[in-house]
Parts: C-alpha cells; sequence; structure tokens
C-alpha cells in the first residue's frame, strides 16, 4: 500500500512494501528512480546487513546462519503503516518467525519519513525488543533519475562532495585504483562503475551532491551520522539512467569477514536488550 504527503514544497509516496519511498517530486518533477528494467528498486533500507557475509554465512552465538538475500530482508518484507500526517508518514517492521531463521534477535524497526522545506528526513530507528545484545548494519540506497532535465545525458553530470576526499577502490580484477585523490568530486561515466560501488569509509564530508553545470536540477544527501558513503550504478547500460548515493553506518559487512561471528564483527552496531538506535539522512532537491 502506498502513502502519499503532499506539502506546498514538495511530494513524496512510500509504500508498505520494504518501507520504500518511490517518489519524490518537486514542482511535478520526479528525482527518484522508477523502478525500471535496469534496477527494479526505488530506494531500499538495507538491515540488517549492508551487502552480504562472504557465502551469505555468518555466525551468532555460535550457529551459522544463512542470510539468503543482499543487503538483509528488510527491504523485501511488508511493513505496517503507523501513522500519517500533513507532514510525515511511518512504517514499522517486528521481528518474527520469518525474520528469525536468519537473524536471531527480536527487534523493532521503524522508518520515518517527513518533508522539510525543500528536503526529505530519512529516519530508521531499531529497537532491541529481546533480552540480549543485538548487531546489525544498516543504511539507505536511494537512487535519483539521471539525468534530472530533458535534453540533457548521465554523462554531464558528476559528483561532489562536500569536502575533498581520497578514494583508493579496490579493482574486481584485483589491485586498486585512485578514483580522486584529496579532490571534490569526479565526472560520471559508465565506466567508472566498472568495478562496482565507489565507497567512501570516514569521509570528511557530510554531504554528497548530483549535479551538472549544463543544467538547474541537482539532489544533494546529506549523512550527519554515516560512516560511509557510497556512489554506485549500474556499469555498461545506456538504460540505467540513476545514480545512488547511499548512507551506511559503516563500511559494509563483507569488509568484517575475517570475523565470522557477528559479535566480533568491528564494524556492526551492537544495541544492548531494551535500547534503540537512530539513523538520520536528509535528501534536498532543487
Amino acid at each position: 500500500m502506498k502513502a502519499t504527503v503532499k506539502t506546498n514544497t514538495l511530494e513524496i509516496s512510500a509504500n508498505t512494501a520494504g518501507a520504500e519511498l518511490c517518489s519524490v517530486k518537486k514542482d511535478g518533477v520526479e528525482y527518484l528512480w522508477q523502478a525500471g528494467d535496469a534496477w527494479k528498486r526505488y530506494a531500499p533500507i538495507l538491515f540488517p546487513f549492508i551487502c552480504s557475509p562472504k557465502g551469505k554465512k555468518y555466525k551468532a552465538g555460535g550457529v551459522e546462519y544463512t542470510m539468503p538475500s543482499n543487503h538483509g530482508f528488510a527491504r523485501d518484507m511488508e511493513f505496517e503503516l503507523t501513522g500519517q500526517d500533513s507532514d510525515s508518514v511511518s512504517f514499522k517492521l517486528t521481528s518474527n518467525e520469518e525474520t528469525l531463521k536468519v537473524y536471531p534477535y527480536d527487534f523493532e524497526l521503524t522508518v520515518k519519513f517527513t518533508v522539510q522545506g525543500d528536503s526529505v528526513e530519512v529516519l530508521n530507528s531499531v529497537k532491541n525488543t529481546g533480552g540480549k545484545e543485538m548487531y546489525f548494519y544498516l543504511g539507505g540506497h536511494p537512487a535519483f533519475n539521471c539525468p534530472l532535465e530533458e535534453g540533457l545525458r548521465f554523462d554531464d553530470y558528476e559528483i561532489v562532495y562536500e569536502k575533498a576526499e581520497t578514494i583508493i577502490q579496490p579493482l574486481l580484477t584485483g589491485g586498486e585504483r585512485t578514483v580522486i585523490d584529496n579532490e571534490n568530486g569526479y565526472k560520471l561515466t559508465r565506466a567508472l562503475f566498472d568495478h562496482d560501488v565507489i565507497m567512501k569509509d570516514k569521509p570528511n564530508s557530510k554531504s554528497i551532491t548530483l549535479m551538472s553545470q549544463k543544467g538547474s536540477r541537482s539532489v544533494t544527501l546529506r549523512y550527519p551520522e554515516s560512516e560511509c558513503i557510497a556512489v554506485w550504478s549500474s556499469t555498461g547500460n545506456d538504460d540505467a539512467k540513476f545514480v545512488c548515493l547511499e548512507p551506511w553506518t559503516s563500511v559494509p559487512v563483507y569488509c568484517d569477514d575475517e570475523f565470522e561471528d557477528i559479535e566480533k564483527k568491528p564494524h556492526a552496531v551492537k544495541l544492548a536488550a531494551g535500547e534503540g538506535f537512530d539513523y538520520r539522512y536528509f535528501i534536498e532537491v532543487k
């Protein structure tokens, strides 16, 4: 079921399926990728893993589990619509028999989208409802139309970081490459993503912008609480007219594969019984 919030500046929609944001419009212009054939999602929630552990397996409490889906299960589950008013909409997912088969923790995950002027606050809240410590990763994966305006092309756009960054990317063929060296951004090309996602761990920047010098519309994603920011699009597919700006709590779970037990994975969020964890980011459109 889809829920829509319309203010005098923005119109947004989100779905109970995955609590997924599926539309962000300003002046009637859609900024969010509309789940086309090149990638059939809009802005999935990544929980309780970001990416997948080696072989999709991990241990918790000494017991081996398999997480069958990449990026965890939240994006593929039905949430409950728990609230809607003039500027916000909220959803909730509670642990159940299905989740406990692959993830042995009792939890409550709530997602709230709030329109604030020309931006959308995305608030993900995790509560440990069980009697033991729980461990998880959490992130966003919103995809934005690229180009954002008629007459422009994918490679007319660039990614601009708030501050200078150095990004060194491991290559799928072995070795590594320097994407930027103490620079504020890079131009988009299809080949840029030949080696998958471009991640920056512990970024200097707290925001990232998708923009074109030839256009007037842009998207800025602000991530005050993220320790990793990622950029991704599908390589070699000109129909993939989108770019994902992905704020993550940390590097993906596979970076912690040296540690099989989730309790030992250094980048997992640890939450004591009864405690809560809030994680937010902001989508600003111009």
